[in-house]
């Protein structure tokens, strides 16, 4: 069947060509609009419901809603692990699933058991979902600094809450914008209890009043002059004076008792559970960007930059908006290294081949096979959504040494034959069929061979598993690729590159060297085949006792460039 394969694409070399014309298209397509991170998404499936309960204890929390959340969770189906955590006000459960669940499905079936669990919930318990986002979501910092001090840090929370987050919020990709540092204005009001017991008013009076007193209504329409007017009364609580003039009711004598009589009522910031600092300079407030499940992080911090930029116009005078931490100079130094080294590889084998075979059109033809053989995984690539990252591209660096051999070999004996017949317009491409067709069947299934030697690896699962997958996976279609274009392409090729005078293989200055220098060497192993099999069983045990001592880790430090401080006081 592979001399057959063989045998219709020499005859049909312009189709042959022109199929490979399509596939260079849509590998300079799926080269530029693959996903670009710098490591594989290590994180579960795993979906967060976070809810406040204010001002309760964290066993008053565990009690009424983290136990409540976590027993409804238990039977979603496809969760395997269900974790609550009950702190201050607030409770955190995690439900991680399967690694096949897709993540949206995951989030709907929370919703749904969230639904059925929230009439268990105490009146104030207000679950929502987390964002759909990963642990490595997390892929631009910035900080709002105002160089002139006329705005405090209050002030540049509110820039930050009302302006900012809402404007990057409509970046794609984005899925949420959190908000650190600064301080939160709200309305406090300090109650008097003395005055509260002197008046005989109960505290949960104070609480509904205030309610009753922030809200708008309408009444309806009124017909006049062939006319109507919608009725509404405005009572939304814009300023502390509206606060202040809330009625409570009226005293002892009949006069109108408000808010003011009782409390002490001022604009001030909301309780902080921690401050941000930039560069030890002082408190700052700032955004971190997070970014949605699945997107191109190179991307979507692209446009989130481009965003930031057009929105300095409408910040006051004087503030600036500083760069924290930019993932993107990690992205671009990783793949930039890798593709470097990619870069380096390619022209190390070119020069192999051209100095081996001898013969610079010959050597395109495996030359060329490369390119082809990375663009076509890189179409996988695209069609399967792997990011394009250190372990995706170091499959493809792997690949690369034996992505060249089956063009090599069959250059090789297309050399052979060549010395015996020599080529003419007649007889080319007959010799281009015999040549390839001797040992393109052998060299198809020693390079599938070589295909399926990462097959163990899918094997992995957990972190484990998205870790090495893509390299598996990249490594195994560059090596396919090239089993198939080593019986299409490269017979076509060899029929238009190879031309001229060949050198034979013993009259290679190069081959003649390196034999000359290993055949004392071949000689004496086989005078002493005991001595070296001792020899080579010798080593085999000896390395065994390093390999229990130089320890073992997951991967290696990944120096980012970037430092941050956290400190947490228990």
């Amino acid at each position: 069947m592979i001399t057959a394969v063989i045998r219709w694409s020499v005859h049909n070399r312009l189709l042959v060509l022109l199929l490979t014309l399509i596939l260079v298209g849509g590998g300079v397509f799926a080269v530029k609009n693959t996903p670009v991170d710098a490591l594989p998404d290590l994180s579960d499936v795993q979906v967060i419901v976070k809810t406040s309960y204010p001002g309760q204890a964290p066993q008053v929390v565990q009690d009424q809603v983290t136990y409540v959340l976590t027993t409804a969770m238990l039977s979603v189906p496809g969760a395997k692990t269900v974790r609550g955590f009950s702190f201050f006000g607030d409770s955190y459960v995690y439900i991680i699933f399967d690694d096949s669940t897709d993540l949206y499905w995951a989030r709907s079936r929370v919703q749904e058991y969230l639904t059925q669990a929230a009439n268990r919930l105490p009146e104030g318990a207000t679950p929502e979902l987390g964002p759909d986002a990963t642990g490595v979501g997390w892929v631009y910092l910035y900080a709002l600094i105002d160089k002139t001090n006329t705005l405090d840090i209050s002030q540049l929370r509110d820039l930050q809450d009302w302006f900012l987050k809402f404007e990057l919020q409509t970046v794609p990709g984005v899925s949420e914008v959190a908000s650190v540092g600064g301080m939160v204005k709200q309305y406090q009001v300090n109650v008097d209890p003395n005055k509260l017991r002197a008046y005989g008013i109960p505290l949960s009076l104070i609480q509904t009043a205030i309610q009753q007193g922030n809200q708008e209504t309408g009444a309806s329409v009124i017909e006049m002059a062939e006319a109507e007017y919608m009725v509404t009364s405005t009572g939304y609580i814009k300023s502390v004076a509206d606060l202040e003039a809330i009625p409570l009711g009226t005293n002892a004598n009949g006069t109108a008792l408000q808010l003011r009589d009782v409390a002490n009522i001022r604009l001030g910031p909301q309780m902080r559970r921690g401050v941000s600092d930039l560069n030890g300079e002082g408190e700052a407030t700032g955004g971190i960007v997070v970014m949605r499940y699945g997107e191109n992080a190179q991307k979507t911090i692209e446009l989130v930059k481009a965003k930031l930029e057009s929105l300095k116009k409408g910040l006051p005078e004087g503030v600036e908006i500083i760069p924290v931490y930019d993932r993107s100079n990690l992205i671009n130094n990783a793949i930039n290294n890798l593709t470097s080294k990619l870069v380096e590889e390619l022209v190390v084998v070119a020069l192999v081949c051209v100095v081996f075979l001898f013969h610079v059109r010959s050597s395109l033809v495996a030359i060329v096979t490369l390119p082809l053989g990375i663009l076509t995984a890189f179409i996988v690539m695209y069609w399967q959504g792997i990011n394009a990252n250190i372990m995706s591209l170091g499959g493809i660096a792997i690949a690369i040494g034996a992505m060249t051999d089956g063009a090599i070999v069959m250059i090789e004996n297309m050399h052979k034959h060549m010395e015996k017949t020599p080529l003419t317009d007649q007889n080319r491409w007959e010799v281009v069929i015999k040549a390839t067709s001797e040992v393109g069947p052998a060299l198809f299934f020693s390079l599938l061979i070589i295909t399926v030697s990462f097959l163990p690896v899918f094997i992995l699962e957990a972190q484990e598993g998205r870790m090495f997958s893509p390299l598996a996976y990249t490594k195994t279609y560059a090596m396919a690729a090239s089993a198939g274009l080593a019986i299409t392409l490269v017979p076509v090729l060899m029929g238009y590159f190879i031309r001229g005078k060949v050198i034979p293989e013993n009259k290679n200055p190069v081959n003649r060297l390196l034999v000359a220098a290993y055949r004392p060497l071949l000689r004496w192993v086989l005078n002493f085949p005991k001595t070296t099999l001792i020899f080579a069983l010798v080593m085999t045990l000896v390395g065994f006792y390093p390999l229990n001592k130089i320890g073992s880790e997951f991967i290696p430090p990944l120096d980012e460039g970037d430092l941050m401080l956290s400190l947490i006081h228990i």
